[in-house]
């Protein structure tokens, strides 16, 4: 099997940050406003009107960096045919030609490298406003792949692209070959990642690709028989109901939901993309700036644990989510639901109460530690056999996920 040293190199990022950008931005109704709640004509009028605030960029790579994040994928054109770059000619509903007055993709690009962050295209595949979609998809095809060669022509090196919309015409010769071999022609190490949908999580493509994805579902160990190369994986997934700003969507995760499919993501050694709608002007809504902040809290703690190590392959017995990842010279125990120490009276919580971890392990181990606080984990090996006894966290605090280091 093939290991393309790119696809190694993206498992290595861990953790990204989507975002979904543009006019339906401004409408504040979710990122297929377009196609559900607004007339075309209304719809359109809103590029008179996007102007994002000169620093909006800075402030959303600070906030991906504070969070923990290594890249960014960012919607350089969704499913309305509005496109954040300039489109060179191709047509003129784009950022330059709006309110704004200017490429905002350069922009993001050029924050992204001043900031250490690694910047990743989406583009869509379906188009709702170029009428060659429907009505002469041939001619579409090319417009799509000349959009395509400015991005990667025009931009410096990027981590990849990230397609989403072939589910929209399955029936259809995409042409995957030349729309492939144009991005291997001028951006040789970037990654190509092509969304399967809610409906087809996790399955494999064209060969060309190099991740397959799980969009708003965890995780699971890929099926790499049939594949001449090896793939990696990504879960996307949002706080709210939608991708893009919506100012009434109050169906927020909570920080212990994202932390878990976070963990579950490492455990199956996925990528976590986790995704943001800036407002019209650019700026994250506070709850969202206040959700990664916290998040980055938990994610400084931990990241000697959540970035490079890989899966173990070690099995924990009678227990469904506590697993152990393998780091260059350790091993890493991540343990959920642990209960809080407490008053029966005050502690609600009491989590999970069985504290026993056993499985087998053919290393012998020099010491457990929380990595939190450095204070040891009781443990016991025989032989192969190894049980970690866990305690409950300290009254005062709760990290959702604990990990410890194991020393070897």
């Amino acid at each position: 099997m093939i290991i393309e040293k790119r696809i190694k190199n993206f498992e290595n990022l861990g953790f990204g940050m989507f975002v979904h950008f543009g006019l339906y931005s401004v409408h504040g109704k979710g990122e297929w406003a377009y196609n559900i709640n607004i007339t075309p004509n209304e719809y359109e009028k809103l590029f008179y009107s996007f102007c994002p605030d000169k620093d909006w960029a800075k402030n959303l790579v600070s906030t991906a960096k504070g969070a923990g994040c290594k890249y960014i994928t960012i919607t350089t054109r969704h499913h309305d045919g509005f496109s954040l770059y300039d489109t060179c000619g191709l047509n003129e509903y784009d950022a330059p030609h709006s309110l704004a007055g200017r490429d905002l993709i350069r922009e993001f690009v050029d924050e992204c490298n001043k900031q250490g962050i690694i910047p990743f295209f989406y583009h869509t595949l379906l188009d709702w406003h170029e009428k060659s979609y429907k009505e002469n998809f041939p001619e579409y095809l090319k417009y799509l792949r000349a959009s395509v060669e400015i991005l990667c022509k025009n931009y410096g090196k990027i981590g990849g692209l990230w397609f989403d919309g072939m589910w929209d015409k399955k029936e259809e010769n995409w042409e995957e070959d030349e729309l492939y071999s144009l991005i291997r022609k001028y951006q040789p190490d970037a990654m190509i990642i092509n969304n399967t949908g809610l409906s087809a999580r996790g399955e494999l493509g064209h060969i060309e690709l190099d991740s397959v994805t799980f969009e708003r579902g965890r995780p699971s160990p890929i099926n790499l028989d049939d594949s001449p190369k090896y793939i990696a994986s990504e879960m996307c997934q949002i706080f709210g109901n939608y991708w893009g700003y919506a100012k009434r969507d109050f169906n927020f995760k909570s920080l212990r939901e994202i932390i878990e499919d976070f963990c579950v993501c490492r455990r199956y050694g996925a990528n976590y993309l986790l995704n943001v709608g800036p407002m019209g002007n650019g700026q994250l809504r506070p709850l969202d700036k206040a959700m990664l902040d916290a998040l980055g809290e938990w994610v400084s703690i931990y990241s000697d644990a959540l970035y490079l190590p890989r899966p173990s392959g070690i099995e924990i017995e009678n227990k469904e989510k506590n697993f152990i990842l393998k780091g260059k010279d350790c091993y890493y125990f991540f343990a959920y639901g642990l209960e809080v120490s407490g008053n029966v009276n005050v502690e609600l919580s009491k989590g999970n109460p069985d504290h026993t971890n056993i499985f087998s392990f053919d290393k012998k181990i020099k010491s457990i530690k929380w990595i939190d606080n450095n204070e040891d984990v009781l443990f016991n090996q025989d032989g192969d056999k190894v049980t970690i006894t866990t305690t409950p966290q300290l009254y005062g605090e709760h990290l959702v996920v604990k990990i410890a280091k194991i020393e070897l």
